[in-house]
């Protein structure tokens, strides 16, 4: 009896197994079904788009919403006030206009919103570094940061620039996604249309309407209890109590919209938020220039052998900006990690002509992939989202490769984007241990 007891219990274990994998999938299943209802009817146009892609989405909008909404040694507001900096160097009238109603709810100074000039001397420092890693990532230095960080009484502390800088270079290559898809221009006030034809800004997650918080960002007097809030929908959920947060956050959508664009905003205000973004940009005629050739010696190549994200930046960032670097690095591996019916290389020749034309090379790669796998007007496309991605300038330039559906063209935004944002945070982390280690 013990040996035929024995015989039986594995095919019963085996099928018991079987049973709970088939109910924790059918669960994740509901699970992810349940947030991307969240993110189509609580998410801007910009994320509704990342939506094609769900995992990546949420490793984006964890990351975003760390940055501007937990906790970090920069005020909330001052936190707005830099991405409207980094928005306005690409004349993105929809970041510009979202962050400016957040810095006002939040309860920002409505003066600073006159323009750069107007704003104090702490955040006018960072304007050069802005427009640096903007345009010209490759000239960013050990001065930049040594002007920052010894500049007397309105001084950077180490740990805030860190946080600056990440703020800027993820506005930056946010920038890109959004002239990639052509929302600025859909969605611009300038055209009469809500920036957020739901009614929430891109820093309002589905994790937050999966938490119950359906109202968007929280005035200053909430600010410790934002700080400590779930930024992520916790495995141990129950998915009818999610179903139920969810309804609730959709009742409530049409109230939302109406406090989201005008509850503590007076009418000069908006107003002046809807104006040109120039005002908060100096020296306009800075722009993108073609980085030196390899065999020219005024612009050194940045050589990803010397100083890596994975076995350089990541670690500095996170020392500095405690669990940036994971949460980053999880982007990276997220939308690298898509599947995408033309391979892997396609993807790496991606990411590494766009490191290309902003001075990072590999030793490992061979640049002939790049000719082979990418046509003219394709690179012609990835060029002008990653260093043109200005609409007062250009008009977006349409993905015509027939060969991609939407997801794939969204994917392709998408690895603009997070190699964009990897360059930046390389030259600016390594001018940064440069500053360290003088």
């Amino acid at each position: 009896m013990i040996i035929c007891t024995n015989k039986m219990e594995y095919p019963l274990r085996s099928q018991c197994q079987r049973v709970q994998k088939q109910a924790m999938a059918s669960k994740e299943k509901e699970r992810a079904s349940l947030t991307r209802t969240a993110v189509r009817g609580s998410l801007d146009a910009v994320s509704q788009q990342m939506a094609s892609h769900p995992q990546y989405l949420d490793s984006f909008l964890r990351a975003q919403h760390y940055i501007l909404h937990m906790d970090g040694p920069l005020p909330l507001p001052c936190r707005h006030y830099i991405a409207i900096m980094a928005a306005a160097r690409h004349h993105c009238n929809y970041l510009v206009y979202l962050h400016s109603a957040h810095f006002l709810r939040l309860g920002g100074d409505p003066l600073w919103l006159q323009g750069l000039e107007a704003a104090p001397p702490r955040l006018r420092l960072l304007d050069h570094i802005n427009k640096v890693l903007a345009h010209q990532p490759w000239l960013a230095a050990c001065s930049h940061i040594k002007t920052l960080l010894k500049c007397g009484e309105p001084c950077w502390s180490l740990a805030e620039l860190v946080q600056a800088v990440v703020i800027l270079a993820h506005c930056h290559s946010l920038c890109s996604f959004v002239f990639g898809s052509d929302a600025d221009s859909a969605h611009s006030p300038a055209r009469g249309k809500s920036p957020t034809p739901n009614g929430a800004p891109p820093a309002f997650a589905a994790f937050d309407v999966a938490n119950g918080n359906s109202n968007g960002p929280r005035p200053l007097d909430n600010a410790a209890e934002q700080m400590t809030r779930p930024w992520s929908v916790d495995s141990s959920d129950d998915v009818l109590s999610l179903k139920e947060r969810i309804h609730r956050s959709r009742e409530e959508r049409d109230k939302r919209e109406e406090r989201l664009l005008h509850a503590d905003v007076d009418e000069d205000d908006e107003t002046m938020y809807l104006e040109d973004p120039s005002r908060f940009v100096t020296d306009p005629d800075f722009d993108y220039q073609e980085f030196a050739r390899r065999d020219e010696d005024h612009f050194q190549v940045f050589r990803v052998q010397d100083y890596s994200w994975d076995d350089h930046g990541f670690s500095l960032a996170n020392r500095l900006y405690s669990d940036i670097g994971h949460l980053l690095d999880e982007r990276f591996r997220k939308v690298a990690a898509v599947s995408s019916p033309h391979g892997p290389e396609l993807k790496r020749a991606v990411w590494n002509y766009i490191h290309c034309i902003l001075g990072i090379r590999y030793d490992d790669y061979d640049y002939g992939e790049v000719d082979r796998l990418l046509e003219r007007d394709f690179k012609a496309y990835i060029k002008t989202v990653a260093c043109f991605p200005d609409p007062s300038k250009n008009p977006p330039c349409p993905l015509r490769w027939a060969s991609l559906k939407t997801s794939e063209r969204i994917h392709v935004n998408l690895l603009v984007m997070e190699a964009r944002l990897q360059a930046e945070l390389l030259y600016a982390l390594r001018a940064i241990t440069q500053f360290m280690t003088a």
